[in-house]
């Protein structure tokens, strides 16, 4: 059943055209991954059909009574909400009765991990408020989600939460994205907006490793559809030029079906060159020393925090070393104190002599905004000196996909994405015995990812990576160091690895069974997944039970202050422990609903 419809959409920016004519169907069961490279239009597709933007042309067709809400890339909270306020917050134009927005809130809290509903938002790192504003969106009970790189901000075990989240909806989504493996795991159909094809878009059924292959065999048979378009063509124009004596026994509308072909094998080309694509090749030094870095000992303390303790490694020519942990586990201090820009609080980092090592900033720290793209690229004037031989600026910058009218734009007027590139530019200039990447494929589209990876794979120096993106992790890294909490530390083949490792110690902080327990039980057995006759019924009677046990605390709460004010010291030794028992039964009835609707979430 059809959900929402695009006809025939356009929308431009300036002179830049995103799309054109664009008609796309989604349906009611459908777990979309909107794909694209940079500049496509995805963004502004999704604000579209959130209905925050409007197209220049053709029409959004929703279902009649459809309900949808949408999560932005970059989410805006006003700084004195406390976690359950910016929930209720969301619920406010919904007109529901007046018991529900508190208990929408609180369940949806709780299935988010939230502990503290009453923390303040400007506490939250990023991963916990996108949990936040996905949870602002999700109480609304939408029948389409639309989700604008949800996995920014998160990180690995974060992204691991959202897979598993989403994998369990019972609504519809549309999410852009350039984690591969979240649209491997999450997505049953793949959509491509690329000027490419000719209807603008590319749709495939099925995850994206099926996307890839039917991908690459459209391209292929596109390819084969332009060559024989090209022949025909060579051979009108062959006949065109005999001249009109040796035209004149041909029909004439034969003239107008050559020209037709000529228009329609421009058009193709047009589409086939598609937006100027990243060419990186990073500059080795030619070094043949083996022993690059060594740490021995290291140890890390900051803000009272032991980031990594007694840490050992050894960076080789050839090493290819990812660093993994959860936001704030100390990753960029590591990658910092292995490149000799801090200090260690213990231990030691040795360089080979006049190493000379190539970083990539996260925060991009390296570029100047008010600068010129022009000098940003080339600071000694119109040529760029590139493996020994001079390169002019535009010629530069194309291979890193830029516009000769970009080169006066100021650094700062550039995307996320293009801002990247000028790092990987500069970057590229001077030769590297090792390269320190930190979080390169912020902002960056699928395509130049692979590029990215292309590039490091075959770099004959070492590189040092730290990247929320697991598909390069792996493809890339031959050994991965994983941070853990309270300074440990360990070696692993691979993220699952790591992710498998840390959630086993999250386990083993908060599991404390009974001891009695134990020995009555031996070995836990996991419960059967779905529910019983009985439970079932407890499940539809629990909301009732929460208002009525809710009530019933806030009846006491107000006796509680009528005697506190009355000063009835009596009255208040009686309500006292019967306020708390009724506090500790809405957090009862509150956990076994959770528990009731995940044993319901297990036999789905």
């Amino acid at each position: 059943m059809s959900i929402l419809s695009v006809r025939t959409l356009s929308k431009s920016y300036n002179t830049h055209t995103l799309f054109e004519e664009l008609s796309i169907t989604f349906q009611a069961d459908e777990r979309v991954g909107l794909i694209g490279p940079n500049g496509a239009g995805k963004t502004t597709l999704l604000r579209i059909l959130a209905g925050i933007e409007a197209a220049d042309s053709g029409s959004v067709d929703r279902r009649n009574e459809l309900t949808f809400a949408y999560v932005p890339q970059d989410d805006v909270f006003a700084k004195e909400l406390t976690v359950e306020r910016a929930v209720l917050e969301a619920t406010r134009d919904l007109h529901l009765e007046e018991h529900e927005p508190a208990v929408r809130a609180r369940k949806m809290l709780r299935r988010l991990g939230f502990e503290h509903p009453d923390a303040q938002i400007s506490t939250l790192s990023g991963g916990w408020r996108k949990r936040l504003a996905l949870g602002c969106q999700l109480v609304r009970e939408p029948d389409l989600l639309l989700m604008d790189e949800p996995t920014n901000h998160l990180d690995l075990a974060g992204i691991a939460w959202l897979e598993g989240f989403l994998s369990k909806a019972k609504f519809a989504f549309i999410v852009t994205s350039h984690d591969r493996y979240f649209l491997e795991r999450v997505t049953d159909r793949i959509v491509e907006i690329d000027s490419r094809y000719p209807s603008g878009f590319l749709s495939v059924r099925g995850h994206y490793s099926d996307f890839l292959e039917k991908r690459e065999a459209f391209l292929q048979a596109l390819d084969h559809d332009r060559q024989a378009l090209a022949n025909a063509v060579r051979r009108e124009v062959e006949w065109l030029r005999r001249g009109p004596k040796a035209r004149s026994s041909k029909a004439g509308y034969r003239v107008d079906e050559a020209h037709r072909k000529i228009e329609q094998l421009n058009e193709a080309k047009q589409h086939a060159q598609g937006p100027d694509e990243l060419r990186l090749d990073f500059n080795a030094s030619g070094r043949r020393t083996q022993d690059l870095i060594t740490a021995r000992g290291i140890s890390k303390t900051l803000g009272g925090r032991k980031l990594f303790h007694d840490l050992e490694t050894h960076v080789l020519r050839g090493t290819r070393l990812g660093i993994a942990g959860n936001n704030a586990s100390g990753k960029t201090t590591l990658l910092r104190v292995l490149g000799q820009q801090l200090e260690p609080d213990r231990g030691t980092t040795k360089h080979a002599v006049d190493l000379r090592v190539a970083i990539f900033d996260q925060q991009r720290t390296q570029l100047d905004n008010e600068q010129r793209l022009r000098v940003a690229l080339a600071p000694q004037g119109d040529t760029v000196s590139y493996l020994g031989r001079p390169m002019h600026v535009a010629a530069w910058a194309r291979r890193f996909g830029f516009r000769v009218e970009q080169l006066v734009m100021p650094v700062g007027e550039l995307s996320g994405g293009e801002k990247a590139r000028v790092l990987m530019a500069q970057m590229m200039r001077a030769p590297a015995d090792v390269l320190m990447l930190d979080e390169p494929t912020n902002d960056l589209d699928i395509q130049s990812i692979e590029v990215l990876e292309d590039a490091l794979i075959e770099f004959p120096g070492a590189v040092v990576l730290i990247t929320h993106d697991r598909h390069m992790l792996d493809r890339v890294c031959t050994d991965i160091i994983g941070l853990h909490e309270g300074g440990r530390w360990g070696r692993y083949g691979s993220v699952a690895q790591w992710l498998e490792a840390d959630r086993a110690s999250v386990r083993r902080k908060e599991a404390s069974p009974a001891p009695s327990e134990s020995r009555l039980s031996g070995q836990r057995k996991e419960p059967a997944a779905g529910l019983t006759y009985h439970e079932k019924k407890e499940l539809a009677n629990m909301e009732a039970a929460i208002l009525e046990a809710e009530a019933e605390l806030s009846e006491l709460r107000t006796a509680l202050d009528q005697a506190n004010e009355a000063g009835d010291h009596e009255k208040l030794r009686d309500l006292f422990p019967a306020c708390q028992e009724a506090e500790a039964q809405v957090a009862r009835l509150y956990t076994r609903w959770q528990e009731l609707e995940e044993k319901t979430e297990k036999g789905c």
